[in-house]
Formats: C-alpha cells, sequence, structure tokens
C-alpha cells in the first residue's frame, strides 16, 4: 500500500507515441488497473480527442458534460472535472471530440504549453492525494502532447511489435529532448514497452530484439502479447485486469505495473 502521508505530488506519466495503433489507450486503462491492484490510486487525464481511455473505464458520452477541454481552455479546475471510473480506485478526466481543435484553440494562450502542468500543480488538485497521474495521449506530436510532456514526470512509449516500428520513435526522442531543453529539465522516459508481440511470429521476435539492441535497458523486461481478451475488454468499459483476471495480458499488465513501481522507492522519482 502507498504510503500517502509521505509525500504531496503524484508522479504523473505520459503515455505517447505519435504514430496510431500501438496500444497506447489499452495501455493507459491496464497500468492504471494494474497500479490499483497494488494498491495505488490513479487519475487518468484523457487529451485525446477519441476519448477512448474514458470509454473503456466506464465514463458514457453523455456523462461528459465537462471535460479535459474545460482544463485547457476554460480554466476549469481538475478537481471539479474528475469522475469515478469502472474500477474503484481509478479516476478519469475524460474527453470528447471538443479537444479536436485545440491546438487551434491554444495559440492565442501565452501559456498554451504549460496549462495541463498548472492543472496538476494545483493545491486543490494535490490534496487529493493520488499517487499516480497518467495521461493519455493523442497520436501526434500537438500542442496537446506537449501539454502532456510538459507536465509530467516521464514517459512511457508504447512500441508495436511490427516493420518500421522503431523509425517511427525518431520525432517523439527528438520533441522530448527539445521539451527537456526549453520547459521540463526533468522529464525523463519511463521504458519502452513492446506491445502486441507474437512468439510464433519471427518478425515480432526480431523487433523486440531490434529495440533492445538499439535502446538497451530503457525497453521493459515486460511486453504485452496479442491477446483476445485484451481486445474484448473495452466492449465491457474494463481493464483486461477486471474482464479476465487470469488471461495472459492481464497478467503482463501486472508485471509492468510492477516493473513502474519497482523503479523508484514508494513510486517517486530518486
Amino acid at each position: 500500500m502507498s504510503d500517502v502521508a509521505s509525500r504531496t505530488a503524484p508522479r504523473v506519466i505520459a503515455i505517447a507515441n505519435q504514430k496510431g495503433g500501438v496500444g497506447k489507450t489499452t495501455t493507459t486503462i491496464n497500468l492504471a488497473a494494474g497500479l490499483v491492484e497494488f494498491g495505488y490510486k490513479v487519475l487518468v487525464i484523457d487529451i485525446d480527442p477519441q476519448g477512448n481511455a474514458s470509454t473503456g473505464l466506464g465514463i458514457s458520452a453523455e456523462n461528459r458534460h465537462r471535460t479535459s477541454y474545460d482544463l485547457l481552455l476554460e480554466q476549469a479546475k481538475l478537481v471539479d472535472l474528475i469522475q469515478s471510473g469502472s474500477v474503484p480506485g481509478i479516476f478519469v478526466c475524460p474527453a470528447n471530440a471538443d479537444l479536436a481543435s485545440a491546438d487551434i484553440d491554444l495559440v492565442a494562450s501565452e501559456k498554451r504549453s504549460f496549462l495541463l502542468s498548472d492543472a496538476i500543480r494545483d493545491a486543490a488538485f494535490l490534496s487529493e492525494a493520488f499517487d499516480f497521474v497518467l495521461i493519455d495521449c493523442p497520436p501526434s506530436l500537438s500542442l496537446l502532447t506537449v501539454n502532456a510532456l510538459v507536465a509530467a514526470e516521464s514517459v512511457l512509449i508504447p512500441l508495436q511489435s511490427e516493420f518500421f516500428a522503431l523509425e517511427g520513435l525518431s520525432q517523439l526522442m527528438l520533441t522530448i529532448r527539445d521539451i527537456r531543453k526549453s520547459a521540463n529539465p526533468r522529464l525523463r522516459i519511463e521504458g519502452v514497452l513492446v506491445t502486441m508481440t507474437d512468439s510464433r511470429n519471427r518478425l515480432s521476435q526480431q523487433v523486440e530484439a531490434d529495440a533492445r539492441a538499439n535502446l538497451g535497458d530503457m525497453v521493459f523486461a515486460t511486453t504485452i502479447p496479442r491477446n483476445v481478451r485484451v481486445s474484448e475488454a473495452p466492449s465491457y468499459a474494463l481493464p483486461v485486469l477486471q474482464y479476465d483476471p487470469t488471461s495472459k495480458g492481464a497478467e503482463a499488465y501486472r508485471r509492468l505495473s510492477l516493473e513502474i513501481i519497482s523503479r523508484r522507492p514508494n513510486g517517486r522519482a530518486a
């Protein structure tokens, strides 16, 4: 169990990759569920206009009257936007299609890259004593993703086990480097997570081997297998850890959660 009294700020992780279909939202939902299983209180901030993380955690479209759009564009307080998810211990700041125009709407703001960071550091939100904040980013390097990277301590990068997977990382790495230099010097890479692996597939094995050869310890020991239960779970608005707790997908996300917890004492930065 986490010792909430010993700290005042949550650990903030952005889940990002400008390439779509890599398991980014699936990882956000199931990592949240894994952390909750180990006794942590988790907030998922959905800043993807598709709103899939919100849907997958039980926030229906008709219940998204106020969303992360209001947080970034209307100066709403984060604490006022939080809803309980479908799993006890997981809370959600939802998103909807209003965010699709956010890049244009944010241009006029002098603090356009720091809005999410300021919201997470608001005293009223900190009083809620979350252990982790997971930010589900859109599949682009837009101002929304920049806001997440400025707000986060670290970035978790899902990497689909397919041809050309590594080539897509270069622009994200450059963006992370630029944000370290300009807006968030503490930002680091939490790890690269190889997703949708298939031990029977030679290409899948080669992608993982190449990732480890090129990125070394940056790659998590855990990999996420292709698993039908993982794919089915969102249609029931549940993480796979609740939908089928004994499935291979659920076990993989538990291992990932333990890796993240163990990287720093008490879930905090070293």
